[in-house]
């Protein structure tokens, strides 16, 4: 490995502008070039001056950052790390730790077998992995947010970028490349290393070219993300952590990737206790297709022939929104809000003035939080929002005077012997004048080609008929004072009807 720049020292522009097509590379190194002008403005987009070398210790060894060109016209940031592999292998601490246990030829941990001469003698020090996106995510962690106090208009512009990772370790597989980078807007050159000498062939490892117009933000996410996916290996154990790092690194575009479940798969580890409800995150975060959000078949289509329809996602947070403006409500609650889909839209929304979003689950209201960006908003703004833990089966005075209530794809999580209880402190105790209730429409599975009794999603308790429905429905409207209606979300099958079934509860009082 060739020695890293000095601390204090400015590496020459021909080392690496112009230099990288030679074998010297000084190791692991990933370099961000802009031309918007001025391009110095590279420097407040990642925090780091370009008129100094930084570096940082990192969990895999050492991370520097410096400038190898910065003019006006052209400004290239490079990150390089120096990986210590014995480091890695004698690390303290528990298998959730770099360097516990003991990892194949390949990286991968195999449990805690004492470490063998792979464990000291890999390619790692050499060729990025997941030990890179480690680095970038602690050397790089504001500007991963899109967060710039200085430049905050150009940290919200797509600018034009080249990305280029010259040793990725990727098993050679330039279309692997390709396939994951182009559909993000990346024109894509990847091109794979010969061995030396020549007649070994082609090696494992490719030499990654990206360009395009984007983020800079939106970029390093995609780097974080698919660097370790390439290479197929985490050196560090996975745990259901992980599913939040790739949920909200991949927010806006992991879920309508077409390699959305190899990406999953792979940077969880093939572990599919992890990959599942990753991928049911993904769903429930980005409007999917119902088909993927509940597990029914998807529909094979017939390619360009017909435009996509809307998602049933979308259509149901729209008619939501319609009848809470039909309604006049100015407080709003989003009962089993989950990561804030709806929540965020009720936000926007200038005629309301109080959201309380409430769910069950703490990591839940986490990630809305992050979702949501309320340290963003204006002062009075935050203040008019309120995310709360609360268990929707038991009173909580904090969901009192409510003009609307929301539960949206929430009753069916429910187990039947604890739905008294949750129409108890929703529809008596909290009693706001208005509660639109959605569900899906069990009769419509037919339509997704699902067999009798196979439920949309794995967490749902049951799902009901029209029928069912309706009885539930009018029977609680009778017990608690309210008078109900009932409209269709989605496009409605002759037999089956809609795909989710909506009912508006307006108590008496307020209806009169």
């Amino acid at each position: 490995m060739g020695t890293a720049p000095a601390s204090g020292t400015r590496p020459r522009e021909s080392d690496l502008s112009g230099g990288l097509d030679s074998r010297d590379t000084w190791g692991v190194l990933l370099t961000i070039t802009t031309t918007r002008a001025p391009a110095t403005d590279l420097g407040y987009l990642l925090f780091k001056h370009p008129g100094k070398v930084q570096s940082w210790p990192v969990a895999s060894g050492q991370a520097h950052v410096f400038y190898p060109q910065a003019t006006e016209d052209r400004c290239t940031a490079a990150l390089l790390l120096e990986v210590d592999p014995v480091a890695l292998v004698r690390g303290k601490g528990s298998p959730g730790q770099h360097g516990a246990g003991r990892h194949n030829s390949d990286g991968q941990q195999r449990g805690n077998e004492p470490p063998g001469i792979t464990h000291y003698v890999n390619d790692r020090p050499y060729a990025a992995s997941s030990l890179l996106a480690v680095a970038l995510k602690e050397v790089f962690g504001t500007a991963l947010t899109g967060r710039c106090d200085a430049r905050p208009e150009l940290a919200a512009s797509p600018i034009p970028l080249e990305i280029r990772v010259p040793a990725l370790r990727c098993a050679g597989d330039t279309d692997l490349a390709t396939s994951l980078f182009a559909p993000l807007g990346w024109a894509v050159t990847a091109s794979p290393v010969p061995m030396d000498p020549p007649q070994w062939g082609t090696s494992r490892y490719v030499d990654l070219r990206l360009s395009g117009t984007m983020r800079l933000a939106d970029a390093l996410n995609h780097m974080y993300v698919l660097l370790p996916v390439l290479d197929d290996a985490k050196h560090y154990w996975v745990t259901s952590d992980e599913i939040d790092k790739l949920v909200r690194a991949g927010a806006g575009w992991l879920a309508t990737h077409p390699e959305k479940a190899l990406i999953t798969r792979r940077y969880l580890a093939h572990r599919r206790e992890l990959t599942v409800p990753a991928l049911a995150r993904l769903a429930e975060a980005d409007d999917l297709e119902p088909e993927e959000l509940d597990n029914a078949v998807p529909d094979e289509g017939d390619g360009d022939a017909e435009p996509k329809p809307v998602p049933l996602a979308i259509l149901r947070r729209e008619a939501v929104l319609a009848l809470l403006r039909e309604s006049g409500a100015r407080s709003v609650g989003d009962l089993g809000c989950g990561d804030g889909a709806l929540t965020r839209h009720l936000i926007a929304d200038k005629d309301i003035d109080r959201v309380v979003a409430a769910d069950v689950s703490a990591r839940a209201l986490a990630i809305a939080a992050r979702r949501l960006r309320l340290e963003r908003l204006p002062e009075a703004k935050r203040a008019s929002i309120s995310l709360i833990q609360s268990a929707l089966t038991y009173r909580d005075e904090r969901l009192t005077s409510l003009d609307a209530a929301v539960l949206m794809e929430v009753i069916e999580h429910v187990d039947d012997e604890r739905l008294p209880a949750l129409e108890r402190a929703v529809f008596g105790f909290a009693a706001p004048a208005s509660v639109i209730v959605t569900t899906p429409n069990a009769e419509h599975n037919a339509v997704y080609g699902m067999a009798p009794g196979t439920l949309r999603h794995p967490d749902h308790r049951w799902e009901w008929t029209r029928a069912q429905f309706r009885r539930w429905a009018r029977r609680v409207a009778v017990t608690y004072g309210y008078v109900v209606r009932f409209e269709p979300v989605g496009p409605e099958a002759p037999e089956a009807g809609p795909p989710t079934q909506l009912a508006v509860f307006t108590r008496t009082e307020a209806a009169a």
